[in-house]
């Protein structure tokens, strides 16, 4: 079985790359000894996973892990704010992570706005043991609501409302929205690639 190690030790996005991968052993950065924080300095996202994936894929070859590495980087584009909050989507309201701040920060911003079309987009990047990588993106469609609606524990998912699901992220159940998300899209399309 291949190990994989996830750029990353946000729980909910471990299991839900567990569910969605399901054959190979994955664990968190933290598992094999990386705690340091990664500076997400790219302007794109396909940057940022790049970036996260080099710092760990360098670590695991300094400890002789052999490991390959997944790391992504998403966000959510909103068309009537030029695509913000986009690369800085965990740190839109200034503090990383807090996610009623930047809830509250994006309705503000959207008050007025007629346009309230969104998306959800996820890239991913893998790279294998030798340093070679690929990379996938996906998206998912939606809205931005005028409030939130549903489950508030994960970020902007209660004011997305998926033009798929037809009801907010943060209305849907995990198997609902692991469906149609931009992750499960983007990992949809490494699959076929790697063969995972």
């Amino acid at each position: 079985m291949e190990t994989i190690v996830l750029a990353s030790n946000n729980k909910h996005k471990i299991e839900e790359l567990k569910q969605m991968l399901g054959e190979a052993d994955i664990i968190a950065m933290s598992d094999v000894g990386f705690n340091e924080d990664i500076e997400e300095n790219g302007t794109t996202f396909f940057e940022n996973a790049l970036i996260k994936a080099k710092a760990i894929h360098e670590y695991l070859k300094s400890k002789n892990i052999t490991a390959s590495v997944i790391s992504d980087d998403s966000g959510l584009c909103v068309k009537a704010l030029n695509g913000a909050p986009g690369v800085f989507s965990a740190r839109f309201a200034g503090v990383h992570g807090d996610y009623a701040a930047c809830r509250n920060k994006l309705l503000k911003e959207m008050e007025g706005k007629t346009d309230r079309s969104a998306y959800f987009v996820c890239c991913i990047v893998k790279m294998f043991n030798d340093g070679s990588f690929v990379h996938v993106e996906g998206k998912t469609m939606g809205e931005i609501t005028t409030k939130p609606i549903g489950d508030l524990s994960f970020c902007y998912d209660p004011v997305f409302y998926s033009t798929d699901l037809n009801k907010t992220f943060g209305q849907a159940t995990s198997e609902e929205k692991n469906s149609v998300s931009h992750r499960a899209r983007a990992i949809h399309k490494l699959k076929e690639i790697c063969n995972i």
